[in-house]
């Protein structure tokens, strides 16, 4: 599991100083790895849009969360024969997410930074609408067939009075289409299998000699036919009860047995249809990075780590997967970068709203080591004291409360973390990432 923190100054000589002593401390203490997180200059409007802006994103942000971890549930529950591969295809823009977040560029394509604040808001909201919307429908239906197949399963796991015969009375175990004989179905105690074969003759008259044949156990029993005249079935049903024999109501007809097996096949079909593992092995970028420096280039640029196809040409041509796990991925992949970049936003409007105008600050993404958070705050805490004694002691309690990015409210260093996670398959990262 990994967790960043991401942290934000002001640009002046004096805090540039401050994070480079910072970069120096940690460095040398080994108790994390810091590269500048840049954000691009955003049209900034007014202070009032900000203040708006600010809680708007807060929303937009837990949201956005919510859904990746529902997406990644999504998976884990399409790949439920193969969740030892969760996690490779849980990846954003082709790479894993720790090399993503560490190697972070704003999508300037996607997100113009030359469109006021707002808009650049309100496209990745519209975005993330969208792919709730379309994700609710795709797993309405995956569901339904799920649960349509496991009724279907269910009825053939009960016991001989409540499991479907389908699978185990076939044409030639029945007298059909006569004017006077039936085949009748009974269900007989095992204890009771020597009783059943002296006396089922003699249970009602115009009783078929030699007619029973056993036809299916389970624990309790087992299934017999039985073969009479139409007319003494009621009396026969009656001493067979006597004799705690049961007779089960049961009618063959052929053509509702074909359409439940092919219902079954279908519901099998179309369920492993929707996830078929990728014969393709997905590339994975390198997460490794100069200390304390992210070189920021644009999208598909031969500097960046290695990532195959693009998500939406790894959808287009499918690589072997099932329609529903493709979507899943490469939507995934979609509304975490879309996440990161709410990320980026918050930072660059509580910055703002922080530091004020003109824009002048430095953002700077820490992962910290390893039972290190204390002292790496201890060491926050010391180096940016001077912003203000009342901020710089709060740093000491970012991310305790509901909002994952959480920010100390006073004036000082702007200080935003996201809470460890713990997903609910083993060894998937996704569910709340740092």
């Amino acid at each position: 599991m990994s967790e960043f923190w991401l942290i934000s100054a002001p640009g002046d000589k004096e805090n540039l100083q401050a994070l480079e002593r910072m970069n120096t401390v940690t460095s040398k203490s080994n108790l994390s790895y810091n590269t500048k997180f840049v954000i691009p200059d955003f049209k900034v409007g007014t202070l009032d849009s900000l203040v708006g802006l600010s809680d708007e994103l807060g929303k937009l942000d837990a949201f956005a969360e919510s859904l990746i971890k529902r997406m990644a549930q999504s998976v884990v529950d399409v790949m439920e024969d193969a969740k030892g591969k969760v996690q490779e295809n849980l990846l954003a823009n082709g790479v894993d997410l720790t090399s993503f977040v560490t190697h972070f560029e704003w999508d300037m394509a996607k997100y113009p930074a030359k469109q006021p604040l707002v808009s650049v808001v309100d496209t990745v909201a519209k975005q993330l609408a969208q792919i709730e919307t379309d994700l609710k429908s795709r797993t309405a239906s995956y569901n339904t067939l799920k649960t349509n197949l496991e009724n279907l399963e269910r009825k053939s796991m009960g016991n001989l009075f409540t499991r479907t015969l389908s699978d185990i009375v076939s044409k030639e175990d029945f007298v059909l289409d006569s004017e006077y004989l039936i085949t009748l179905l009974v269900i007989v105690p095992k204890p009771s299998y020597t009783q059943w074969q002296k006396t089922y003759e003699s249970l009602s008259d115009m009783v078929v000699p030699r007619s029973t044949k056993l036809l299916a156990e389970d624990n309790e029993g087992g299934l017999f036919t039985v073969t009479l005249f139409r007319k003494v079935i009621d009396d026969f049903k009656i001493k067979a009860k006597e004799n705690k024999f049961t007779v089960r109501e049961y009618y063959y007809d052929e053509k509702e047995i074909k359409r439940e097996r092919e219902e079954m096949t279908r519901l099998l079909s179309d369920k492993k249809q929707q996830y078929q593992t990728s014969c393709v092995a997905l590339k994975k970028g390198s997460s490794t990075l100069p200390d304390h420096r992210v070189k920021v280039t644009p999208l598909g640029s031969p500097d960046r780590p290695p990532a195959g196809r693009t998500d939406r040409e790894r959808e287009s041509e499918g690589e072997g997967e099932g329609p529903l796990l493709r979507w899943l991925k490469v939507n995934f992949s979609e509304a975490f970068i879309a996440w990161i970049h709410i990320k980026a936003l918050r930072v660059f409007v509580e910055s703002v709203l922080r530091y004020g105008l003109p824009v002048n600050f430095q953002a700077v993404l820490l992962q910290p080591k390893k039972s290190s958070t204390k002292r790496l705050r201890e060491v926050l805490n010391s180096v940016f004291r001077h912003l203000d004694q009342v901020a710089a002691a709060s740093i000491l309690d970012v991310g305790v409360c509901g909002d994952p990015w959480a920010a100390a409210q006073q004036p000082g260093l702007l200080s935003l973390r996201l809470l460890p996670h713990r997903p609910q398959s083993p060894g998937l990262e996704t569910g709340r990432h740092h």
